[in-house]
């Protein structure tokens, strides 16, 4: 008796298989990812393509013997003229002083009400003053108005023994502070700016150490923007003239001896744009005025400043294999600010580079890759991706699975 013959073979359930691991092994589409960089626009007419790229000036001319300016978000240098050349900073030496004293209050070393109990050597201490008496206690909170607000010499020397027990020592804190911050060409012997054999700094320098009182102690800051200070009866006015003329304008700090003649560190706050300027060596109070006013008017006027991404912010979510979820959140790990030619916002252009391939496990702050930014041809800034999280590595039969959706993917691609 002959048997019925045996169906054909069918290999639906193979394909069907295969079907449902590719659709697995495809990476999830990003959620939750932060706004990206706008594209730029596509010319669609003969007009748009011949439209010009916006017009900037030269940065201005000044009669100073070395300026900077610098937008304090995104680090980007404006405008510059000798802005390394060493030079007597004068009384800009006690914008170190007082980040100093800021630093101690933070760390809770001192308290901004401690007394303090003047000496005979800061009461002598000559120049701008004040007018504190020996023997006498002030506040921290008090000499620290003074510093900054009426540039007292006294007053520095008083917060510099109370810190550090001398002021040599005090500048020898001055002078590893400048280390840690990365100023190169910056020396200290005193606290003041007093002249001094080997006292020097730079215009570069004294604008990343602004940018740091702006920054590392905000809380701190607004003491700059006062515009009088009155103590033991004698009311003094802050220095820098544009306080008075520039509304935008919220300190720094002036100085001036004969050797240093006259240098203002300024800033200034238009919207979300903060910018710094530094011009030393000008012939007089109203020159330093008058040229950090063209510092900061040509900066807000032709540029941008703008939050590109937001620290922690998902940028990417990629696909992890081997771990014990399969996708992982990709960011930066700092806030990330870009200053640009006013009208070429558009232009710019984001990359991400990662691997081709992330395998678990990975831990939360471990780099990745880079975000690269262009501008045209030219690369703005380069900066760590990093995972946002931690992905631990898969049990056994998770890493088995993820190894078959690998191999059908790469097949697949």
């Amino acid at each position: 008796m002959r048997l019925p013959a045996l169906p054909s073979p069918s290999w639906h359930w193979l394909t069907a298989a295969v079907t449902a691991l590719f659709i697995a092994a495809q990476p999830a589409q990003a959620q939750d990812a932060a706004p990206q960089p706008d594209p730029a626009p596509q010319p669609d007419s003969a007009l748009q393509q011949t439209l010009p790229e916006p017009m900037i000036p030269s940065p201005p001319t000044l009669n100073a013997s070395s300026w900077i300016l610098i937008d304090a978000n995104s680090g980007e240098v404006l405008a510059e003229q000798n802005a390394d050349k060493r030079l007597p900073p004068a009384s800009l030496t006690k914008m170190m002083t007082a980040y100093i004293v800021e630093k101690e209050i933070d760390d809770g070393n001192i308290n901004d009400q401690d007394l303090v109990t003047i000496s005979k050597k800061a009461w002598q201490t000559g120049g701008s003053r004040m007018f504190i008496r020996e023997g006498t206690q002030v506040s921290v909170e008090n000499l620290l108005r003074g510093v900054v607000i009426q540039s007292g010499n006294d007053a520095s020397v008083a917060l510099a023994e109370y810190v550090a027990g001398s002021e040599s020592a005090f500048a020898e804190l001055m002078n590893q502070q400048a280390q840690r911050l990365g100023l190169q060409n910056s020396q200290f012997a005193n606290a003041t700016g007093l002249p001094s054999p080997g006292h020097y700094s730079s215009a570069r320098d004294l604008a990343t150490l602004a940018k740091h009182i702006i920054q590392d102690y905000p809380e701190h800051y607004q003491i700059y923007s006062e515009k009088y200070f009155t103590y033991n009866g004698i009311r003094q006015p802050n220095r820098n003239r544009l306080l008075w003329r520039d509304a935008s304008v919220d300190g720094l700090k002036t100085g001036h001896t004969e050797e240093a003649g006259y240098s203002l560190a300024a800033s200034a706050k238009q919207g979300e744009m903060r910018l710094i300027s530094v011009v030393m060596n000008t012939a007089s109070e109203e020159a330093r005025a008058q040229e950090s006013q063209k510092l900061l008017n040509y900066g807000f006027r032709f540029f941008d400043t703008f939050r590109l991404y937001q620290r922690g912010a998902v940028i990417n979510q990629s696909r992890i294999w081997g771990g014990a979820q399969d996708q992982l959140k990709v960011g930066v790990s700092e806030d990330i600010y870009l200053t640009v030619p006013k009208g070429r916002r558009d232009e710019m252009t984001a990359q991400l580079n990662l691997p081709e391939t992330l395998e678990a496990p990975v831990q939360a702050g471990q780099q990745l890759g880079t975000l690269n930014v262009k501008l045209g041809d030219k690369v703005l800034m380069e900066q760590p991706l990093v995972a946002l999280q931690t992905v631990e590595q898969g049990g056994f039969f998770k890493r088995i699975w993820d190894t078959i959706l690998q191999f059908f993917t790469g097949l697949f691609d």
